[in-house]
């Protein structure tokens, strides 16, 4: 029971990590507080995990909006009194393309999202994160030191780089405040997009999915990608108290696709 006690907010809940993520933190002793857009994707998540309520508490939240980052980071402490972690699922990664063919008001509004977006929820727990200490983990992407070649996501690249690089900064602004900041760098995560990737990739070429999951493995040294229970399980370590010295640090869950 890593967080026992400890209420933990988590943005982006939806069908996929954000989910896992809050289920997680109920299942190992604490108490969620959901965060999305989509309300209903927060009805279903918070039923699924905890249906009488008691270890859950959610709110529509855009994160682009600093007044309903305020929000959320007001209701957790209302309703359980403290803020011990926040962790950031919260991204656009629906934009496609390289330089060439860029969009530079979408790139604007990727990186309003992935990192302003992230920066904006952070600021906003840091009172309540402040009176106890506490941790901020960021969901990065292995894209951001080493592109794919599969897909070309230039814009959510560069934004998710960039929040690697600002949490550096953040892990030493906070430190003397006992506050930990890391991030987490999935590679190709088991779990609904990339689920939906494989299928749609496969009905299109018209082979088996089987094929474009092989390739997607095929550089990396265990036989299966991680899953989006793999990266919640790493999130909840480096929330709890067992990972009271690391911060600053970026880690790769990426079953050995990459290595450094």
């Amino acid at each position: 029971m890593l967080l026992t006690g400890k209420t933990v907010i988590v943005s982006g809940v939806g069908p996929g990590l954000g989910h896992r993520v809050a289920e997680t933190v109920v299942r190992d002793g604490g108490y969620a507080v959901l965060g999305a857009r989509t309300e209903a994707n927060l009805v279903k998540s918070a039923a699924g995990i905890d249906p009488d309520g008691g270890r859950t508490a959610f709110l529509p939240t855009d994160i682009t909006d600093e007044a309903q980052c305020e929000a959320l980071a007001a209701l957790a402490v209302e309703r359980f009194g403290r803020i011990d972690a926040v962790v950031h699922v919260a991204a656009r990664d629906s934009y496609f393309g390289g330089l060439q063919d860029a969009d530079f008001a979408t790139w604007q509004s990727v990186i309003d999202v992935n990192l302003l977006g992230t920066l904006r929820m952070t600021r906003a727990c840091l009172s309540a994160l402040k009176e106890r200490g506490g941790s901020v983990v960021v969901i990065g992407t292995q894209s951001a030191v080493a592109a794919p070649s599969q897909v070309r996501q230039a814009a959510y690249a560069a934004s998710k780089g960039a929040l690697t690089s600002a949490m550096y900064s953040l892990a030493r602004e906070l430190g003397p405040d006992r506050i930990r900041v890391n991030t987490v760098l999935p590679g190709w995560m088991w779990g609904p997009p990339v689920q939906a990737y494989v299928r749609l990739t496969a009905d299109s070429e018209g082979v088996p999915e089987s094929e474009v999951l092989a390739r997607l493995t095929e550089r990396m040294a265990l036989p299966e990608p991680a899953t989006d229970g793999d990266v919640a399980e790493t999130f909840a370590f480096l929330a709890s108290d067992r990972a009271r010295a690391i911060t600053g640090q970026s880690l790769l869950v990426n079953a050995g696709e990459l290595m450094r």
